[in-house]
């Protein structure tokens, strides 16, 4: 029996994709790279972004037919705000939330697919409801004899299963879920829920068993992770505390490795934070800052909880306390209300903070999000002309940082081919792109010395210096 993934959105979706895939092996089920070969195909979506959603329906209707033809069970969860679940109920043979994760075995057994796994028992019709969180995570995946009740008795969270990696050389690890902010513009709390922070305990054990596996990159992950923490204050460590005690381990470990996290927020950001980054060797020298808008009251409307003083002070401890980090930012262009002069303010801070990259968006409205009931008052052509403008303001000045690299020798992590024929790419600590002429597959996954040949805004290309030796 086989089964496919598609996974859609952010890094969040890829590390619950990850938490799937270890559920699915649990069951018997082996992964295949192709549609047609699978026996059960599901989706981790993406409620956040219309072009995600448009992708899920697309694909649905697709497999639908295929039922016309051969048996197949089909699957979705992820990041869906309730108006998409309700669709979903129609089309996909299993809707379920990332929460139920550990309930979704028996799911599939009561929809009537016998699995691989020959002493996981069926449920009987009657018997269709939550299954009781376990005690334990070896508890939750030993389905055999699980006995079913009316309601889960504390919804476990999906980093509570143990994720089968994607990568061997780079990982994620879900440190917080959900977000209390409730930007105007953002679907995340209703798709995700309230804040709840991750076991430090648990986190730092799984990060130093990568760091022992020889994992090179490692990212944190959570909506808004510098609040991780505050939901459990008095219990639980600071998430400056968390990268000090994180940044100690993987130094002493005496292994290289990258570890990043993603995303912060501006009003939660506070100066131990960077201090602590500066602090330690395996900490990576790039933040993630979104800003969203450069203006004032664009930021009042979406609710985003900081001003654009509140936002410099911060990028003033980074280039303070680290002057040799990136930086990178989200910017949406094109919300509701929008002026001329208020778009104006925006360029303004992509030429102040001098961006290495930033996420461009078009504003559009998401169902569930506050700003979903607003008119949605800027025209989409004006949208595209501002995403172009903006788009080459950040060019001008991702390019001041990346020339500089020009004739110097950087480490990258090499993650794979690039799309140049012949040549392999990779990262630096700052996450500037770079590739270089090389046939050699071994590389990947690999630490590099690249002499930089030549420059773009957003990337470089070089020749191959030296290469890691592992120990």
């Amino acid at each position: 029996m086989k089964y496919h993934l598609v996974i859609l959105g952010c890094q969040m979706n890829q590390a619950d994709a990850e938490r799937v895939q270890a559920v699915m092996a649990k069951m018997g089920y082996a992964a295949t790279e192709t549609e047609e070969e699978a026996n059960v195909i599901g989706i981790i979506a993406c409620s956040v972004r219309q072009k995600a959603i448009d992708k899920v329906y697309s694909k649905i209707a697709k497999w639908n037919k295929w039922k016309n033809k051969r048996n197949l069970i089909t699957f979705v969860s992820g990041c869906i705000l309730p108006d998409d679940h309700q669709k979903f109920l129609k089309l996909f043979d299993l809707v379920f939330d990332m929460k139920e994760l550990a309930s979704f075995p028996a799911m599939l057994s009561q929809y009537g697919v016998t699995t691989p796994v020959s002493n996981f028992s069926r449920l009987h019709d009657e018997e269709l409801v939550e299954i009781a969180a376990p005690a334990s995570v070896a508890d939750k995946l030993n389905f055999a004899g699980a006995k079913p009740v009316s309601k889960v008795a504390a919804a476990p969270q999906t980093w509570e299963v143990e994720p089968i990696y994607n990568s061997n050389f780079e990982a994620f690890i879900p440190i917080q879920n959900g977000c209390n902010k409730f930007c105007t513009f953002c679907a995340v709390p209703y798709t995700r829920g309230r804040e709840v922070s991750r076991s430090s305990a648990d986190i730092i054990e799984e990060a130093r068993q990568l760091v022992e596996k020889g994992y090179k990159s490692i990212t944190l992950l959570g909506q808004n992770v510098n609040s991780y923490g505050l939901d459990k204050k008095g219990e639980e460590l600071s998430f400056a505390q968390l990268l000090d005690a994180l940044g100690q381990m993987a130094d002493d470990s005496g292994r290289d490795v990258w570890i990043y996290f993603t995303s912060p927020h501006p009003r939660d950001m506070t100066r131990d934070v960077i201090e602590t980054i500066a602090k330690y060797r395996s900490l990576a020298k790039q933040i993630h800052l979104p800003v969203q808008s450069g203006d004032d009251k664009v930021l009042i409307r979406m609710n985003r909880k900081h001003s654009m003083e509140r936002y410099r002070e911060v990028v003033g401890w980074i280039r303070e306390l680290i002057p040799s980090a990136t930086l990178f930012t989200d910017v949406i262009v094109g919300f509701t209300g929008e002026t001329e002069e208020q778009f104006e303010q925006t360029r303004a801070a992509v030429r102040e903070f001098r961006y290495n990259m930033a996420y461009i968006a078009m504003y559009s409205p998401r169902p569930g999000a506050a700003s979903f009931a607003w008119q949605d008052d800027v025209p989409h052509a004006v949208k595209k002309e501002r995403y172009a403008v903006l788009t080459g303001d950040l060019e001008k000045v991702a390019f001041e940082h990346t020339r500089k690299l020009k004739d110097e020798t950087v480490r990258l992590l090499v993650r794979g081919k690039d799309k140049k024929d012949g040549y392999l790419s990779g990262h630096t600590e700052g996450k500037i792109i770079v590739r270089f002429p090389s046939d050699d597959e071994s590389l990947i996954g690999s630490f590099v010395d690249v002499r930089i040949e030549s420059v773009r805004p957003f990337s470089a290309e070089g020749e191959l210096v030296t290469r890691e030796v592992e120990a």
